[in-house]
């Protein structure tokens, strides 16, 4: 990749290489372009845009169908010079309308106008992607690398979404990185199944490796009974998901021509437990990339080596990067072993938060990302989480891990998923349940789980009951959505549970 102030130049210098001229970019089912071909219909449309009055600096709210032609809205809005902000698919009325006032969202386009609800933006602002005005084409050379590139909502798995810019120098810098480490080029093709309202969709799945000329396929909504024969058609060599994903995967065999290519499978966006990684490989037969991030940061900022990986770590820190672990002063820690806080610093950083304080404005991040993140670093670099602050259990004073009890619980035949949160308890303060999701056709031995825990954790892990559910809540994105199940239990009464019990989700 040229040395490069912005992303935006290096797409243009990849989009243009002649040694790419017939090598494809995007492709989906139906549809393949070459770079040249996605080159030309970026920089259309980009004028396009211009056109109807977008100038660099506005923010675009994007409300379209999964689709290439959202991957495409996404890159012209940034060759345009302006800030895309793509949004989860049919929002409801008020939540579409609270993200385009709160993020100070200027524009929206969208695939189908009418069937939006009365919107706080001006007629004229709101556009209809297939009749746009006729331009000629524009790619913007007055970009900048600290210019906001892109907007997107946190999954509010910790509180309210929030707005959450990234500059262009942030996003270079995580393609810099994650190209470096996973040793992306233009002979990988990648598997595309993750939304693309989220930093790893778009940064690691889409920026990262058009900036390289490899091939991005654009596949459908995940679906795990689909992938055996997605795998068999397209025959990547990388695909990513997250936990959830890859433990549905795991009740469908894939081909070996589905593998034949594969150079490994990338997985973040949520802890993953030991079991569960081990599984997964064995499944694919490769390695099972761990990596780890924020959007605060812009994606992606530690990841374990494709050749080697070591289970339970989230990886070593990615060039470019300054990742460590803050003491409870906020000095850094420099001896391995010992935990902190881990902290990001440096140009991945995020721009700041958006709507946070005042609907619209830019709240600018000021020192370093604290991310509330537990961990030590090994002699080797390797990173480790242990825990989360906002997650951890304080049980009569004691703080407990969940990831320590969920690594157990997974370990046992029939688990499918599991999730420790804490609950209320008069005595204690709180204590940590378990909700467990069984295999298909499988069932748990509550008494069994109950005799291993005992058996590999101290009093104070044990959980106060065993919740056996037929799902798990997830957010937008994938994660067990921890909000949900605290407020399962506050629907019911906590004084009528005896450990173990089951309980059927609702």
């Amino acid at each position: 990749m040229p040395k490069c102030a912005t992303l935006l130049q290096a797409w243009q210098h990849t989009w243009q290489r002649s040694d790419l001229r017939r090598h494809t970019a995007l492709q989906d089912a139906t549809l393949s372009l070459a770079y040249p071909a996605l080159y030309e219909q970026v920089a259309r449309q980009a004028g396009q845009l211009r056109s109807a009055g977008i100038e660099p600096g506005h923010r675009i709210a994007l409300s379209m169908e999964r689709s290439l032609d959202a991957v495409l809205a996404v890159l012209a809005i940034m060759a345009a010079g302006a800030c895309p902000c793509p949004l989860e698919p049919r929002l409801g009325e008020a939540e579409l309308a609270d993200r385009i006032v709160g993020g100070g969202l200027n524009w929206l386009l969208a695939d189908n106008v009418l069937s939006l609800a009365p919107l706080p933006l001006p007629p004229e602002r709101v556009l209809q992607h297939d009749r746009l005005p006729a331009a000629a084409p524009y790619w913007s050379t007055t970009t900048q690398p600290d210019d906001p590139a892109l907007m997107l909502f946190t999954s509010g798995s910790t509180g309210k979404p929030k707005g959450v810019l990234q500059s262009h120098r942030g996003l270079l810098n995580n393609c810099l990185g994650v190209c470096h480490m996973t040793a992306l080029s233009g002979d990988d093709l990648l598997l595309h199944v993750m939304p693309i309202y989220h930093t790893n969709g778009l940064n690691n799945q889409l920026f990262s490796p058009l900036a390289v000329g490899a091939t991005v396929h654009f596949a459908p909504r995940f679906k795990a009974e689909q992938i055996p024969e997605l795998m068999r058609q397209v025959k990547p060599t990388i695909i990513t998901g997250v936990p959830t994903m890859y433990s549905r995967m795991l009740a469908h065999p894939i081909p070996p021509a589905g593998l034949e290519r594969l150079r490994f499978a990338r997985c973040g966006s949520a802890p993953i437990t030991h079991e569960l990684h081990r599984k997964i490989e064995q499944h694919l037969g490769r390695p099972l990339v761990i990596s780890y991030g924020l959007s605060e940061a812009t994606c992606t900022s530690t990841m374990n080596p494709p050749a080697r990986t070591r289970i339970g770590s989230i990886g070593q820190v990615l060039a470019n990067q300054d990742v460590y672990l803050a003491g409870p002063a906020g000095d850094r820690i420099s001896i391995a072993g010992q935990e902190g806080e881990i902290c990001i610093a440096g140009a991945s950083l995020m721009l700041g938060y958006v709507g946070s304080v005042t609907p619209g404005a830019l709240e600018p991040q000021a020192g370093p990302l604290h991310t509330g993140d537990i961990g030590y670093m090994d002699e080797d670099g390797y990173v480790f989480i242990t825990g989360r602050i906002k997650d951890v259990i304080i049980r009569g004073g004691e703080n407990i891990s969940p990831s320590q009890i969920e690594n157990v619980i997974a370990e046992h035949p029939g688990v499918s998923n599991c999730c420790v949160i804490g609950m209320p308890h008069e005595d204690l303060g709180e204590v940590p349940v378990a909700f467990i999701l069984p295999q298909p056709g499988k069932t748990i031995d509550t008494p069994a789980l109950q005799q291993r825990l005992q058996e590999k954790l101290a009093r104070i892990y044990q959980p106060e009951a065993l919740f056996v559910v037929d799902a798990l809540p997830e957010n937008s994105v994938g994660k067990v959505d921890r909000k949900a199940l605290a407020a399962r239990l506050r629907i019911t009464n906590p004084t009528d549970i005896e450990p173990p019990c089951n309980m059927q989700a609702s």
